[in-house]
């Protein structure tokens, strides 16, 4: 049936942006449904029976009150509707699927620190601003999260303790699930190795994880010295605080997980230029590994789509972005390096960089 005055291709049209627009407009609902299910560890609770879990056992197991119980079933509809569990309707059950099994939080890839932290108001309230930074004149490196709070995130997070973990913890998650498919898909990119210097690593996650998959690599945590007392004492890697805009401590490898992105090219290049002195030459083993996006690097229309979610993500919290391989290349050039690989992994890639 068409719309009076236009033709059928033009109403289907119509109503095909229509529910376009709604779509996007509602999609939030997801990532809400998504924080409560987290919030109230649905995944743990189902994990913990080791099996399908009643709509009326999980109602009870989170004592819920009686009236509230189809706002958990509606809750729950929308994430059975996205693949996060199972819906037995015969017998009103719930399952686990990959997808909520990273989501039950003694999970050692769990990813639920991640959904907490990155839907945390905190977060998600600067995105509300997004017309009005694009309005405003201002200086170079401001940000909307700052425009928002008044201080960066990075002075932000120095000053508050309790964010500080939300942080860490939020990064962590993210982190280990990249670090178990890193040094599961690329060892030979960490064979005869004899030292690394993880930059901007934290608590010392991924140092940590190296170490224990290589033992033979005397590996380094270098960042700033506020963060690098987040380090657990008896740690089988090296502490050295300090900020990688002045100095990097010399190894054979430079690691750097998640940290070109935060920052625009001229600071990038800057960074890896003191990279490129504190290694030894190529033939002698000296590389540079990044674990960054390379946007448009897959062919999955999911990954691509997250590459730019990503990209305005990494504008909104840090002044930084997500960039393609051309522009990865010009940095690698403008810093003196002479040639890199890219790994794709998932989301992300490893990219090796050679002096």
């Amino acid at each position: 049936m068409a719309l009076k005055g236009a033709t059928k291709e033009e109403t289907e049209e119509l109503l095909q942006a229509h529910s376009t627009i709604m779509h996007e407009v509602y999609v939030h609902a997801g990532s809400m449904a998504l924080k409560c299910a987290v919030e109230l560890d649905i995944p743990g609770i189902i994990s913990s029976r080791g099996g399908p879990v009643t709509h009326s056992d999980l109602v009870a197991e989170l004592s819920i009150p009686e009236p509230n119980s189809s706002t958990v079933r509606r809750i729950m509809r929308i994430l059975v509707h996205k693949g996060y569990f199972i819906h037995d309707k015969t017998l009103d059950t719930y399952s686990l699927t990959p997808l909520s099994r990273m989501l039950v939080y003694d999970n050692p890839i769990s990813l639920a620190s991640y959904v907490m932290g990155l839907l945390d108001t905190n977060l998600a309230t600067p995105w509300h601003n997004l017309s009005t930074f694009c309005r405003l004149d201002h200086k170079k490196g401001f940000t909307v999260y700052e425009m928002e709070y008044g201080k960066s995130l990075w002075k932000l997070s120095k000053e508050n303790s309790e964010f500080t973990v939300l942080f860490n913890e939020t990064m962590d998650g993210d982190g280990r699930v990249t670090m178990k498919a890193l040094l599961e898909e690329c060892t030979e990119n960490f064979e005869g190795l004899k030292t690394l210097v993880d930059v901007g690593g934290g608590d010392g996650t991924s140092a940590i994880a190296i170490t224990k998959a290589f033992p033979h690599i005397k590996c380094i945590v270098y960042d700033l010295p506020h963060v690098v007392t987040n380090v657990p004492q008896g740690s089988p890697v090296e502490v050295v605080g300090g900020s990688m805009f002045d100095h990097i401590p010399q190894a054979d490898v430079v690691f750097m997980k998640l940290i070109m992105h935060d920052w625009d090219d001229e600071d990038c290049v800057k960074v890896l230029k003191l990279c490129k002195e504190a290694i030894p030459s190529r033939e002698d083993g000296g590389k540079v590994i990044l674990v960054e996006i390379v946007r448009g690097f897959s062919n999955l229309d999911l990954e691509r789509e997250t590459h730019i979610f990503f990209d305005l993500a990494m504008m909104v919290y840090m002044g930084g972005k997500e960039r393609e391989e051309h522009e990865w290349k010009k940095i690698f050039t403008d810093a003196g390096f002479t040639d890199y690989k890219i790994t794709p992994l998932g989301l992300r890639s490893l990219i090796e960089v050679f002096p």
